[in-house]
């Protein structure tokens, strides 16, 4: 099970030199392919096909977008060390009202912060 979800802060730890060690926040999870797209990292440029809109404006030609990275290859980043970091999972009894409810809460394990 991935624990990278869409917003966290990760560093691209292996692919392309110029690439590597570069941070950037997650825009999509792709859970069944095990992949992620992050904001500014693995850009490919890509063809589409052009068009024309109502108002006649073209649409289409050469674009440049990122492309999903395989999730074993990014780690979130630590909010206090700005190091990659691993995860884990802390788990607690809260009170609220009289209810009893157990609450997971992400942890780096090198600083033992939330994330």
């Amino acid at each position: 099970m991935a624990s990278i979800k869409k917003g966290d802060t990760v560093v691209l730890l292996t692919g392309k030199r110029t690439e590597r060690g570069k941070t950037g926040i997650v825009l999509s999870v792709d859970r069944e392919r095990n992949r992620v797209i992050v904001e500014g990292l693995n850009k490919v440029t890509k063809h589409t096909k052009v068009g024309e809109t109502d108002r006649g404006a073209k649409t289409g030609g050469i674009e440049t977008v990122e492309a999903s990275i395989h999730i074993s290859n990014v780690a979130v980043v630590d909010p206090s060390t700005k190091k990659p970091t691993r995860l884990g999972a802390k788990v607690e009894t809260v009170t609220k009202n009289g209810v009893k409810k157990t609450v997971r809460t992400r942890v780096a394990k090198k600083s033992g912060k939330e994330i």
